[in-house]
């Protein structure tokens, strides 16, 4: 068994050889089409015969190997169990081996035409693109992930508006109790394009969009983006999302509604300020200033972003979108706002902000602290560290002597508030100075886009 691990920092390594696998390390990442190279130049090195390629994400079972190899044996020279997929998963003979190995490939659709270029004997699928093209954006593979959760009214109306240069459209039913994963069904029945996926039960929308995610990876993907089941999303403006990422502007596109009169209109005092909150909150977690709906679920994701961000562990309910922006800013991925209105229709909103933003906000304490230990301590180092350390703890001790002068004061009437007070509003300004310095050095890191991508 070879297993060809690239650039993991975690312990794939360590349980691949335990249990006894032949790995090749790749000391940074290369992506799926590096990892092929290796695959087959090590494979010819080694004098192999017969070479099983099996990804490692789960999506195939390894229960095929046996009529993979008994195909090969009937006297072919590859075996391809699908066509148009990104992914190697397949048999290979010595022949095909020695073809790729003498050539640049980097999906299991690249092997296919070399093989039937070199009149190679295969078995399993047809060249891809000898009857159809598989769609592209400026020559690059889109796929879209939609999760949803009981949207039988609008799902179609999605579905039905996803642009044809969309490759794969990831539909996810996430546990829906309505007709939602039927209708689904029907659409993949009739748009080879579009992927149903089903959880059972409901899992939460960061879990459907990290199962859409992982499908755009083992599918060779080039760009991801993400839009809602619930209708609020113009796929119309797609493109304004794709084009910043290739472009090489950036990794992650986010979009903006509150350039929009009647999307700020139709929020209620209370809710609008719940947003601009969680918001503020979320500029201070994740390090994007700049950053204006962190709350917008119409995103775009180039795929080197995807293969560093480690998403699979992402916060499964709806508070992925405040994490994916910490992930992606601990790799110093660049983003870029994209203004877009929002349409309205009989979709209703599940948030309750009053309880949301009390939930969220522990998750955004504990990414903000991973943020720091990571970017700014473990992968380099920056003073903000010690500024926001400081300013957290004299800004407590403010705080707490304070409170504490006025018991003194009031309660047991004793003549400190002069001296105490002075004392401790003190503290307190020199740990906001401390803070605000703090958040001006991360302004000044993300302008200057302080990242290693």
């Amino acid at each position: 068994v070879l297993v060809v691990d690239d650039g993991s920092t975690d312990e794939t390594v360590a349980i691949a050889e335990a249990l006894g696998a032949i790995v090749v390390r790749h000391a940074t990442n290369r992506g799926y089409g590096g990892a092929l190279q290796t695959i087959f130049s090590t494979a010819r090195g080694m004098g192999v015969e017969e070479l099983v390629i099996i990804d490692a994400d789960g999506q195939h079972d390894p229960g095929e190997i046996l009529r993979l190899l008994s195909e090969l044996r009937a006297g072919k020279d590859a075996v391809f169990p699908a066509a148009g997929s990104a992914s190697a998963f397949g048999a290979y003979g010595r022949r095909a081996i020695e073809a790729v190995y003498q050539s640049d490939v980097s999906t299991g659709s690249d092997i296919l035409t070399l093989v039937h270029d070199h009149h190679l004997k295969v078995a399993g699928a047809e060249r891809e693109g000898a009857q159809t093209r598989e769609p592209r954006y400026r020559g690059r593979r889109i796929a879209v992930v939609v999760p949803a959760y009981n949207e039988e009214e609008l799902i179609g109306e999605v579905l039905d508006g996803i642009p044809d240069y969309v490759a794969k459209v990831y539909a996810v039913n996430d546990g829906s109790s309505d007709r939602t994963g039927e209708i689904i069904e029907d659409y993949a029945r009739r748009d080879p394009r579009v992927v149903p996926i089903h959880h059972s039960p409901n899992r939460g929308p960061g879990a459907a969009v990290i199962s859409g995610y992982s499908r755009a990876l083992s599918d060779g993907i080039d760009v991801v983006a993400t839009m809602d089941g619930d209708g609020q999303m113009d796929p119309q403006y797609l493109s304004k999302f794709l084009d910043p990422i290739i472009d090489g502007k950036c990794d992650f596109t986010l979009g903006n509604r509150l350039g929009s009169p009647e999307y700020r209109g139709r929020m209620s005092k209370w809710r609008f300020f719940g947003n601009a909150m969680l918001t503020f909150l979320t500029k201070i977690a994740s390090g994007y200033w700049s950053m204006m709906d962190p709350q917008n679920g119409y995103t775009a994701i180039s795929r080197r972003a995807l293969e560093s961000i480690d998403f699979k562990d992402m916060y499964p309910r709806y508070g992925y979108l405040n994490d994916r922006l910490v992930r992606l800013n601990i790799h110093g991925f660049r983003i870029q706002n994209i203004a877009h209105p929002a349409k309205y229709g009989n979709e209703k909103s599940s948030i309750k902000y009053g309880r949301y933003i009390v939930r969220v906000s522990n998750l955004l304490l504990r990414t903000f602290l991973r943020r720091l230990k990571m970017k700014y301590v473990i992968l380099s180092f920056h003073p903000l560290v010690l500024f926001y350390l400081f300013g957290s703890i004299l800004s407590a001790i403010g705080v707490v002597g304070g409170a504490i002068t006025l018991w003194e004061k009031l309660v047991w009437g004793y003549p400190v508030l002069f001296v105490h007070g002075a004392l401790s509003m003190l503290a307190f300004m020199m740990g906001v100075m401390f803070l605000s310095f703090a958040m001006l050095f991360d302004m000044v890191a993300e302008r200057q886009g302080y990242g290693w991508y």
